[in-house]
């Protein structure tokens, strides 16, 4: 659904993530990105791009913070015997 919401609306996608910052420069790079986008129609796609990205790298941090913190609570998983 965030994904869906990063395509669609950008900033609000990053919003709801958590991402004021990110949300304000995406908000900021949609008009270059219009008035680029009327030259060259790849730029349309830019802030959603940009959302995307932004969005999937804050999960893959929360993900990996989350291993660390099980690794440092439980200690280090035994190796497995090849």
């Amino acid at each position: 659904m965030i994904y869906l919401l990063a395509i669609f609306l950008p900033p609000l996608g990053l919003l709801l993530n958590g991402q004021v910052f990110s949300a304000i420069l995406n908000a900021v790079l949609i008009v270059p990105s219009i008035l680029l986008g009327l030259i060259f129609p790849l730029f349309f796609l830019v802030p959603s791009a940009h959302a995307v990205i932004a969005v999937y790298m804050r999960r893959e941090d929360r993900k990996h913070r989350e291993i660390v913190e099980a690794i440092e609570k439980h200690g280090v998983p035994p190796k497995s015997p090849n």
